[in-house]
């Protein structure tokens, strides 16, 4: 008996199929029709004029990769200051997080040990850092000033292009996975 229910059974598929053939002839007759109603013309390219070619004349003075020499010695980067403004401290080592900018930083969490409040900092690359108040952070000199359990307070400083440095204060916050607000 199964061997006749599977004959019919595959036999009614195949009736079945056989009805649910496409009808697109009509889609092939538009189709031709626009093909032979359609002008293909491709315009020409411009004409280009010819430039006369310049001899370089210059290969006896300094090339202008290379850095300026008084004597035999390199003259050095000249930082112009202006009196009385503030300025990053370029003497102290990098540390780390130094490395990354502010917005390349997620702040993943917070932790407290030995009377010190840490910060737990994601950045982009998949790393995590520890960092605590008074550590710097970030490419512009900044520094943290204070960790609460929400957020981190950065304050950076920008250069003005007058040879001064202004003080600029960030945040990192906590972020919030995008599935747990979902269910509000």
């Amino acid at each position: 008996m199964t061997g006749i229910l599977r004959k019919y059974l595959v036999l009614s598929t195949c009736v079945g199929l056989s009805a649910c053939s496409a009808q697109i002839d009509d889609l092939i007759s538009y189709t031709d029709n626009v093909k032979a109603k359609t002008n293909i013309s491709i315009e020409d390219y411009p004409e280009f004029k010819q430039l006369q070619p310049v001899n370089y004349t210059a290969s006896d003075m300094r090339s202008p990769f290379q850095r300026l020499q008084q004597g035999n010695e390199v003259t050095k980067n000249v930082t112009v200051q202006t009196a009385n403004c503030s300025q990053p401290n370029r003497q102290r080592t990098k540390e780390k997080l130094e490395s990354y900018g502010i917005d390349a930083l997620q702040m993943a969490g917070v932790f407290s040990t030995g009377g010190h409040k840490w910060v737990l900092i994601k950045a982009n690359d998949g790393s995590l850092h520890k960092a605590k108040r008074g550590q710097y952070i970030g490419l512009f000199f900044g520094k943290i000033i204070n960790v609460t359990d929400k957020e981190v307070v950065i304050e950076e400083m920008i250069p003005d292009g007058a040879g001064c440095w202004k003080t600029k204060t960030a945040t990192l916050t906590m972020s919030s996975v995008a599935e747990e607000n979902d269910n509000v």
